[in-house]
């Protein structure tokens, strides 16, 4: 009988033993899962937390850059500005000093009209002869038509043709 009960008690205790190795195997395995698991976890917090710092670092980047292009955004403009007031700066004193000279070139031709017009149309056309058609052309345009006939009455015909031809290419100027 003690080996019957041996027997039972081997067979009990096989059925009821092996269930409690099982047991603590899966237990192992699942606990083993669970730590590599949470390796696993802690890597992709560290990745998350990187990706994250460089996300902040990027877009600190970001307006930095965004603030130093609208700076310069701004220093451009002002450069412009200042061009665009220069130029028109220069485009006044130009036109003033455009305005100057011809005050001058009229100046000297009422003055040249004005010798050409007292002095007799003889040494006026004697004088007048002896310049270029166009300059001399230039000359009688300023005077009045009277003096300017007279003048071409004492001219030589060639070149009293050739003044004629110049005056009649000048354009109008008003006196």
């Amino acid at each position: 009988m003690k080996i019957i009960w041996s027997l039972v008690l081997l067979i009990l205790s096989g059925l009821y033993g092996a269930p409690a190795t099982k047991s603590y195997e899966c237990t192992k395995i699942f606990e083993d899962r669970k730590n590599e698991l949470l390796v696993e976890l802690e890597r992709i917090d560290e990745q998350r937390q990187s990706l994250d710092a460089l996300k902040r670092a990027t877009e600190e980047l970001l307006r930095k850059k965004e603030a130093m292009v609208q700076g310069k955004d701004v220093k451009v403009d002002q450069k412009l500005n200042e061009i665009k007031t220069k130029e028109a700066s220069i485009k006044k004193m130009l036109d003033e000093n455009k305005k100057v000279l011809d005050e001058m070139k009229q100046l000297k031709a009422d003055k040249v009209s004005q010798a050409f017009g007292k002095m007799k149309p003889a040494a006026s056309a004697q004088i007048l002869s002896q310049m270029d058609a166009a300059d001399a052309a230039e000359i009688m345009m300023t005077l009045n038509s009277k003096v300017t006939g007279q003048i071409l009455g004492k001219m030589d015909p060639k070149k009293g043709s050739q003044v004629t031809d110049a005056l009649r290419k000048l354009p109008e100027s008003p006196k």
